[in-house]
């Protein structure tokens, strides 16, 4: 799962290539951080929906306690419905025109 454009969210953590760090992604068994437990990560029972279920569910419900992207959380925390709200509209509508060309 991969990013293609630039995007405005408390989460989720995107590595150098651009590819979506989700656990559910993961390689299966034990976490070598302790960060994720091995039921959390990928098992031969998940399909595309259950898959994209998980992304939705991150992008609708961040999780502040760990943002990958600090300055989107505090500004997710403080101002969502405001300033965010804005910025998100602005990253939306640069994404639409780019998509396009």
């Amino acid at each position: 799962l991969k990013r293609v454009m630039e995007m405005l969210h408390p989460l989720p953590y995107f590595d150098k290539n651009g590819d979506v760090c989700i656990s559910i992604l993961h390689e299966p068994g034990e976490d070598k951080y302790g960060y994720e437990k091995p039921e959390e990560r990928w098992l031969p029972i998940h399909t595309v929906e259950t898959i994209m279920i998980s992304v939705i569910s991150m992008l609708a419900d961040p999780n502040g306690d760990s943002p990958a992207n600090v300055d989107a959380a505090k500004e997710w925390r403080e101002d969502r419905h405001g300033e965010f709200k804005r910025k998100v509209a602005r990253c939306v509508r640069k994404s639409q025109e780019t998509a396009f060309e």
